[in-house]
């Protein structure tokens, strides 16, 4: 398995240990909520018995004063209505919503608590009052204590969810960041250190060919094909971290000067070929460019297992001003589960792979050429088709990597 699967299963085993903790949280405020509702509803009950015993023995101050503040502790949002649903009395509720006029009758503010009682009605079925012979019905609603617990353990989730995305992205910004200081000096001092050899390569062939008298000889010319490539790999390196100046480029013959370059060092049992708009042109780095083109056509050789072929096609997409690049291989495919993944740090199928060549190759295409990268096609046992997607030189508009 490799790193980012392990990175993943743990971000994977996390979540699910959140979303327990937060399901147990939910049950065990709800057991508490139901069993507030039943105390509310004993409390309701205790209030209709009080208050018809306090009707029923009116004339007894010492008896209605008590009745009274026991009525008034409750605290229990309640509305006693008639049977044809006027309303005589409420408890609990805003008293600012009632008033006596001049002749001293109660008066209610009737779209207060009309409301009030649809949202009671809703909560719990009425219970039936007997006052002095008459039938009355008595509503209740939860009370504001009960209805923020309700809603706590989602409020409580949502905030540690909050915390827990605001603190997983700092964190992480925080870890790219320091990740990508220690390769961008990485990078720069390996380039550092290949400068000292690569300019003893260049004064050894040089003598070689004056003590030897070798001008022309082929072997040297591939070594000194091969120190230019270290060149090049050093002056990759040495621009990791930095702006790349980007130039005006026919696409097709940066592709066909690398391929040249890249088919004698690969088997000969792997064919090579290049077809499309030879005219197309885009911005491109050659070096960090290069670098892409390497690393698609890598993979497509390590993923040919016996004889096969690799063929990159280069169209221009003039509705879009676009320049598309389709690089595919003859190889053993790759899951379409696992499309996305190909391109994540880490992620490689060989024993001794890296997994950085296809995370190097989208980090060089989106952020230093505004460009997209991606799996077009494949299918298992038949091979794949990585498409490259760039803007041509007349819509080219640079962004900051």
């Amino acid at each position: 398995m490799n790193p980012y699967q392990k990175k993943r299963r743990w971000k994977f085993f996390l979540l699910i240990f959140a979303i327990l903790i937060g399901i147990a949280s939910v049950f065990y405020t709800d057991s508490f909520v139901k069993k507030m509702e039943r105390e509310e509803a004993n409390q309701f009950q205790l209030w209709v018995k009080i208050t018809e015993r306090s009707m029923l023995l009116y004339d007894n101050d010492n008896f209605t004063s008590v009745v009274e503040d026991v009525r008034e502790n409750t605290k229990m949002p309640v509305i006693v209505v008639n049977n044809d649903g006027t309303i005589l009395s409420s408890s609990g509720l805003d008293s600012t919503k009632t008033w006596y006029p001049d002749n001293d009758k109660l008066v209610y503010d009737s779209l207060y608590f009309v409301r009030e009682l649809s949202m009671m009605k809703k909560q719990h079925l009425p219970v039936m009052m007997n006052i002095m012979g008459q039938q009355k019905l008595a509503y209740y609603k939860d009370s504001f204590i009960l209805t923020q617990l309700r809603y706590f353990p989602y409020i409580q989730m949502g905030v540690i969810f909050l915390f827990l995305l605001t603190a997983y992205a700092a964190f992480s910004s925080a870890r790219r960041d320091e990740q990508d200081h220690v390769w961008v000096g990485l990078a720069k001092e390996t380039a550092h250190q290949l400068g000292t050899p690569i300019s003893s390569l260049m004064a050894w062939t040089e003598l070689m060919k004056s003590k030897f008298d070798a001008e022309d000889d082929p072997l040297i010319a591939e070594m000194e094909n091969d120190i230019k490539r270290l060149e090049i790999i050093t002056d990759r390196f040495s621009k990791i971290g930095s702006k790349p100046i980007l130039e005006d480029h026919t696409v097709y013959i940066v592709i066909s000067d690398f391929i040249r370059y890249f088919k004698v060092r690969t088997s000969d049992k792997v064919k090579f070929s290049i077809s499309g708009d030879e005219q197309v042109r885009a911005m491109l780095n050659i070096p960090l460019f290069d670098w892409v083109i390497e690393n698609l056509l890598k993979n497509a050789a390590n993923a040919i297992e016996n004889e096969g072929s690799i063929s990159i096609n280069i169209i221009e997409n003039l509705a879009k001003e676009q320049v598309f690049i389709d690089v595919t291989d003859s190889g053993k495919g790759i899951p379409r589960s696992k499309f996305d993944a190909v391109f994540q740090p880490g992620y490689t199928t060989r024993k001794r792979g890296w997994g950085l060549g296809l995370s190097l190759t989208k980090r060089i295409v989106e952020n230093y050429h505004s460009g997209e990268i991606f799996v077009k096609d494949s299918e298992l046992g038949k091979g794949t088709t990585f498409r490259i997607i760039l803007k041509s030189s007349l819509t080219y508009e640079p962004t900051t990597a």
